[in-house]
């Protein structure tokens, strides 16, 4: 069996560290395209070298742009790989731009499409990640969903027969990375002003829609200035570039700006952390499985899953709070609940080699 996987972004680097373990020993080839839609080191390359993931087989280099210009390039750029490879099954990851690219490719070739993290709904149809994510699941032929939530919403939409619940990749690749930073006793590395073993948050935020308003970002920001204790804004090259474009300074009051983290380096900070601020679906659910609240700067959340006994917590607008309610909101306690465990327990890598296998096009 031929597998072919389109990365691009750092999620879906994260999800490549599990798939690409699962597949080796097995006898299947599987080929790496990276589309490049990452673009800084501290997004993309970091990964293949932190998770074992041998180099990319073909790195396209699109970079920045446009959703269409940016589309466009992968589409033109995957095109000629897809025809010589001619692969039994064409791996998409996640929401992103390189996900709809690839797909779009593939079954306009008459290629089968696997697309992991399937079923994931927003129901904001204003988020282009929306549109990437049902799109992608409505050409696809095999439908791997995380949850059983999401192996509900595609039933709904009429998929239900392509879907099958493989467990969240996520959770194998963080689970690992927990024990071995437990294990290691690995300091966190955080921007400069920020006392590691006294209280912290851990923030990140770069969603086009908290971004791309000047007024909105300058709220978020200021919002978190403003809180008991320090954040540590791990600044997605979007974000930085945003605000350089609005003038607005991201290190002020409790807030101090850094470089975004490897991912062993991530787990580490929320670890020591006592909690988390972001509008990135990765971390609200990293944080979940690693013990720490998370409160969402956003209307709703695709992982519906942690807002259960208030390990979520979604605030959208933190600047329309009274003050002290803001405050308490993201400076809570994790709550006395026990987590559960709707992700899986880890082996989703496996799943996700066992599935493809078994549903092999004749």
């Amino acid at each position: 069996m031929k597998v072919v996987s389109i990365v691009g972004a750092r999620p879906q680097l994260v999800k490549l560290g599990a798939v690409a373990k699962a597949f080796a020993g097995t006898g299947h080839r599987h080929v790496v395209v990276h589309t490049g839609q990452h673009y800084d080191p501290e997004l993309s390359d970091v990964f293949f070298t932190e998770f074992g993931i041998p180099e990319p087989d073909f790195h396209l280099g699109i970079g920045s742009g446009s959703h269409g210009a940016q589309t466009g390039a992968m589409l033109a750029a995957i095109d000629p790989i897809l025809d010589a490879e001619r692969p039994d099954w064409v791996l998409v990851y996640g929401d992103t731009n390189s996900t709809i690219a690839g797909a779009l490719s593939a079954v306009k070739q008459h290629l089968p499409v696997a697309h992991l993290e399937a079923g994931l709904r927003s129901f904001n149809r204003r988020m282009p990640e929306e549109h990437n994510r049902v799109l992608t699941d409505h050409c696809a032929d095999l439908l791997l969903a995380p949850t059983d939530e999401a192996v509900r919403h595609l039933a709904s939409e009429g998929l239900g027969e392509r879907a099958v619940n493989v467990g969240d990749v996520m959770v194998d690749v963080c689970f690992h990375t927990r024990d071995a930073v437990l294990a290691a006793g690995d300091r966190p590395e955080l921007p400069a002003g920020i006392d590691p073993d006294a209280p912290f948050l851990v923030s990140t935020l770069h969603r086009a829609e908290n971004t791309d308003d000047p007024e909105l970002l300058a709220a978020l920001v200021e919002s978190m200035a403003a809180l008991p204790v320090p954040v540590a804004l791990l600044a997605h090259p979007r974000l930085q570039a945003k605000a350089d474009q609005y003038g607005l300074k991201l290190t002020q009051g409790s807030v101090f700006a850094g470089k975004p983290l490897p991912y062993r380096k991530l787990v580490a900070a929320v670890l020591a952390s006592s909690g988390v601020v972001t509008d990135s679906g990765g971390l609200q659910k990293e944080a979940y499985l690693l013990g720490r609240p998370c409160t969402t700067l956003r209307t709703e959340t695709e992982w519906v899953e942690t807002l259960e006994g208030g390990w979520n917590v979604l605030v959208p607008r933190p600047d329309r709070l009274p003050v002290e309610e803001w405050h308490r909101t993201a400076t809570r306690p994790a709550p006395a609940a026990r987590l559960d465990d709707p992700y899986g327990d880890g082996t989703a890598g496996l799943a996700v080699v066992r599935t493809l296998e078994a549903h092999l096009p004749k």
